[in-house]
């Protein structure tokens, strides 16, 4: 019998207060976050952790002082680990930034033995800074396990069929909530990058707005009204525009109630239940919003696991290969970060 480990990839979150600071030194250590020689941003990410974290801890705060971000994605992989329902296969989770990390997972997943480890970032759309660091973060840990067996990853499932639909499921009922006032405007929020990440290559925001067109599409409301935007931005940087406050303002102004969808997250974590839930929708209130829905995160959406599920299937095909959900490349040549040959590359 082959054994399979799946191995879930997702950002992290501290799990107390007192983890809060470490937990953004680790974030700003990155260099796929801050672009700089390693001195400077030794000394950079601890300056901005240490201002940072005290009011990073109270936004933590306000919902039970640490991150549920772990928790959810643990039911995560239980749900795909019993939807893949096979003795040989386990599903491991990998944080980036917080335990348990890459070097921590990487010891059980040795233990296990598996023939082959398939790698699932549950960030739907690929970044530089995001997925392509978290593959970097777990060929670094498996090396130092001694970990030598075929990896195929998954690099992007922007236009996943069951992550659409669960999407689509979500946005319809926020819809329906707000049409006894008038029909709303959509607000696709997705994590912003800094704009020069895309300039250089990063395919981040095309994905971002494929996903959107996607739950568009899927949606078929005639003439809806709705907008493409990012939130989460820091620093004095030129972020990926427009900005998701600047448009629950302009929402405001034009007396028309909002639906947020966050269509970059599958779990549930600070920005969404602190960003969206209580900053964005307080914002709304002062800027004459009629009304305000937030659309969930998947979380263990039946159609979402049954997605991830076929995702785990498509790279077991493919064994030691990169693979978006379509199996091929399906960023546009331009974008020279995409992790897949250009070759059939689409436009």
């Amino acid at each position: 019998m082959t054994n399979t480990a799946v191995v879930l990839l997702s950002l992290g979150g501290p799990d107390s207060p007192a983890a809060v600071r470490p937990f953004l030194v680790n974030l700003f250590s990155d260099p796929a976050i801050l672009r700089m020689p390693s001195l400077p941003r030794w000394i950079l990410s601890r300056l901005i952790a240490s201002r940072r974290a005290p009011f990073a801890r109270d936004n933590y705060a306000k919902i039970g002082g640490h991150s549920p971000l772990l928790q959810h994605t643990q039911e995560q992989a239980r749900a795909l680990e019993l939807n893949l329902a096979s003795e040989s296969v386990r599903v491991f989770v990998a944080m980036r930034y917080w335990h348990p990390m890459a070097s921590e997972t990487a010891l059980h997943v040795a233990e296990f033995n598996p023939d082959q480890i398939v790698l699932v970032p549950l960030y739907p759309q690929f970044s530089s800074s995001t997925t392509a660091s978290s593959f970097e973060d777990w060929d670094k840990s498996a090396q130092i396990v001694g970990l030598d067996v075929p990896v195929s990853r998954i690099c992007c499932f922007s236009e996943e069929s069951g992550f659409v639909e669960a999407m689509v499921k979500g946005t319809r009922y926020a819809i329906a909530k707000c049409n006894s006032i008038g029909a709303p405007r959509v607000l696709f929020s997705a994590h912003g990058v800094p704009n020069k990440f895309v300039v250089a290559g990063d395919p981040y925001q095309n994905q971002v707005e494929r996903t959107a067109a996607a739950i568009v599409s899927r949606l078929a409301i005639d003439r809806l009204d709705h907008v493409v935007c990012y939130q989460s931005r820091v620093g004095r940087l030129e972020w990926l525009r427009p900005y998701t406050d600047d448009e629950v303002r302009r929402a405001g102004r034009d007396r028309v109630p909002v639906v947020i969808v966050p269509i970059a997250f599958v779990c549930e974590h600070s920005e969404t239940l602190v960003e969206l839930d209580i900053e964005y929708a307080k914002l709304a209130e002062l800027s004459g919003v009629p009304k305000y829905c937030r659309v969930p995160t998947v979380g263990t959406d039946v159609a979402f696991i049954k997605s991830l599920a076929r995702l785990v299937g498509l790279a077991l095909a493919q064994t030691n290969s990169t693979l978006s959900e379509r199996g091929g490349r399906v960023c546009p040549a331009m974008f020279s970060d995409c992790p897949m040959k250009t070759e059939g590359a689409s436009s």
